[in-house]
């Protein structure tokens, strides 16, 4: 092959001539080793290192204010802050209290633990969170999950008293998975959850919830327990007989002021409380029109009583025995995932505006904190919901004060006000509901997907379509399939590229990205773009075998001179299995049969580690392991004068020839 004259330089040869080789990493005890893997593993932001030579008691303090991130600032808190805060919950308050009321009657639970949920959580997670942000309380999606999960098992119309009861029992479940995510440090698991799996379930589930809402919107008092648009649709036009035009107006009507106030609130942000007292003003207008003009004796439906009193314990109304125990653990991980997923990505969106960091694990803790209490003083799901959050963020909060204000008068609502709430048309509630829910269906971001990335918007649209086509937990199981079949593809499937030289430079790139870069004439660079795994060993097997076939095939054509040497750049490579090893290994072996060697370029230290324990090294030869791809072409020193044609490393060789 024209190399049998070539001697690779000694080390100390190597030093003298500025040619250095490609060490392997000295070798780590495996209990050092498994403890760097661990920490990079689970403690990617070092939480720990805080602690360090830090006293006992300085220990203690640091420990109590990472749980409880209240101790950390409640000491540097002022009056101007209190000001701030004081106006961002009472806004809040005045949305937190028709929503929480609307949120239950989609999760088919009682109105009053809609307030009950906007109460307890708050005051936990204002202990425990580190968002200064974020507004806690139910969400839309999660208690449709609910309703949908829980009442494919009981009908919470005829067994209401068990329905409750699972729902605390969910709320218990979900609270203990977020916590034990966040203690165990396991929070890249809702990584699986890609933005456009988010956007596609999130614009899914909106899409369902005002679909159900016309229940309310039309008056009707019989409709279907299924969320897919078929059954909707078919519940709503076999009961035209049944619409109240009454209730249709009223609820038209409140959602085009809703809309109007919104939309006028995004033109002018300066007048955002417009927007955030909508709500409660539809509540009290519409509870005013009905009283004054009787309309629940013509078809209006209103909420009725609601019992005075603050969240009765139910910590003894948990169900921890069959046949309901796997529903509502099913049910408690689905919908702990999907809010958790929704509170840490609202809660980053915000701190990014105001500069600052969340600890994606200590939300997870106070999240599952916040509803294992909750479940236990008969509250159901809560999160950090981005409208809530929106109205809190721009109401100029300042700290997690807002939410114990926004507590407090909750508080104040569940001990004086709840006989107002009797008239309150359900319309209304719909309406509310409706208006929320259109902001979720988030459209832009899907184009910017089809856009950027078609994939995506596949996954996108397949959440999309599996929610409003099917149900909710087959919507989110076809996004979650989708990105992982994506994931095993890029793993599976890595790409590898031929590479070469740019003219007057000793930079190498794909020759595709750059039409002007040269390939080295009898010399195949490959760049192999992803860790090798038995996943995707045979396919990079298949495929280096055939971009040599396919170079042979074009020198031959071209007369030029014929293919010597395959260079594989493993700077992208970050680790290796025995099967990636056991594949070099062959295809050194098919190489050497037809004549040709095998170089590598920069393998990582993880890489050599094992291709040196692999004693792959020894066989293939430390000459033929280079720190750059420049250098190993370099190193091929094939016979130039063979060929046809001038190579672009002409210079390069003749001065590796000299050193040598």
């Amino acid at each position: 092959m024209g190399n049998a004259d070539f001697g690779y330089p000694s080390k100390a040869n190597g030093d003298n001539n500025g040619v250095q080789r490609v060490e392997v990493p000295p070798p780590q005890p495996f209990f050092k080793s498994l403890h760097y893997n661990l920490k990079e593993t689970f403690f990617p932001d070092d939480p720990l290192r805080q602690f360090k030579n830090k006293t006992a008691s300085r220990k203690f303090i640091l420990g109590l204010q990472y749980f409880f991130p209240i101790f950390e600032w409640a000491p540097l808190y002022t009056f101007q802050f209190l000001k701030s805060d004081l106006i961002s919950g009472i806004t809040i308050a005045s949305l937190a209290i028709p929503q929480g009321i609307s949120y239950a009657k989609l999760a088919n639970l009682p109105p009053i633990y809609g307030l009950y949920s906007s109460f307890i959580p708050p005051l936990v997670y204002a202990m425990m969170g580190s968002s200064k942000d974020l507004a806690v309380g139910t969400v839309a999606v999660a208690s449709l999950l609910i309703a949908s999960m829980l009442g494919s098992e009981v009908n919470a119309t005829e067994n209401p008293t068990l329905y409750l009861h699972l729902a605390f029992t969910a709320t218990f479940f979900a609270g203990v998975f977020q916590a034990s995510l966040g203690l165990l440090r396991l929070g890249f698991i809702v990584d699986f959850l890609s933005h456009a799996t988010i956007v596609g379930f999130m614009g899914g589930a909106a899409t369902v919830v005002c679909l159900q809402q016309l229940k309310g919107i039309l008056g009707l008092e019989h409709f279907t327990h299924s969320t897919d648009i078929i059954s909707v649709m078919r519940s709503v036009f076999t009961q035209t007989h049944q619409w109240r035009w009454e209730s249709g107006v009223l609820g038209c009507c409140f959602l085009f002021f809703l809309l109007v106030t919104r939309y006028f609130s995004k033109r002018k942000p300066k007048f955002f409380w417009i927007s955030a007292m909508a709500p409660l003003t539809s509540v009290i207008l519409g509870s005013l029109l009905v009283y004054l003009t009787h309309a629940e004796k013509h078809g209006v439906q209103v909420i009725g009583d609601l019992k005075k009193g603050l969240n009765p314990p139910s910590i003894t109304d948990l169900v921890f025995v069959s046949p309901y125990l796997m529903t509502a653990i099913k049910t408690g991980i689905i919908t702990g995932v999907i809010a958790m997923a929704e509170g840490i990505a609202v809660g980053r969106s915000f701190a990014m505006f105001k500069n600052y960091n969340i600890d994606g694990n200590k939300e997870m803790i106070a999240f599952g904190m916040m509803n294992i209490v909750g479940s236990c003083t008969s509250c159901y799901l809560t999160t950090g919901p981005f409208s809530r959050s929106a109205v809190n963020f721009n109401a100029g909060c300042k700290t997690a004060v807002s939410n114990i204000v926004m507590a407090i008068a909750v508080m104040i609502t569940l001990l004086f006000l709840t006989p107002l709430f009797y008239y309150t048309p359900l319309v209304v509630l719909s309406a509310i509901i409706m208006s929320a829910m259109l902001g979720l269906i988030d459209y832009e971001a899907a184009i910017h997907l089809f856009k950027v990335d078609k994939f995506d918007f596949i996954v996108c649209m397949g959440a999309y379509l599996g929610v409003v086509f099917a149900d909710i937990e087959i919507g989110l199981i076809i996004a979650v399939t989708i990105s992982l079949l994506r994931l095993l593809l890029f793993v599976a499937r890595p790409r590898t590229v031929v590479l070469g030289i740019i003219p007057n430079s000793n930079i190498y790139r794909n020759i595709e990205h750059y039409p002007n870069a040269n390939q080295v004439s009898g010399v195949l660079i490959l760049e192999i773009d992803a860790p090798i795994y038995f996943a995707n060993s045979s396919y990079l097997r298949e495929r280096i075998i055939r971009w040599i076939d396919e170079e042979e095939d074009r020198l031959k054509s071209s007369g030029e001179c014929s293919l010597q040497y395959v260079i594989l750049d493993m700077s992208a490579v970050g680790n290796i299995d025995t099967s990636g090893i056991s594949m070099l290994d062959e295809v050194k072996r098919i190489l050497d049969r037809r004549d040709l060697k095998l170089v590598l370029a920069n393998p990582v230290a993880e890489v050599m580690k094992k291709l040196d324990k692999a004693k792959f090294i020894e066989i293939l030869g430390q000459e033929w392991i280079h720190l750059t791809v420049g250098d190993a072409v370099a190193a091929c020193n094939f016979m130039l004068h063979a060929c046809n044609k001038p190579s672009p490393v002409k210079e390069e060789s003749e001065q590796w020839n000299s050193i040598v």
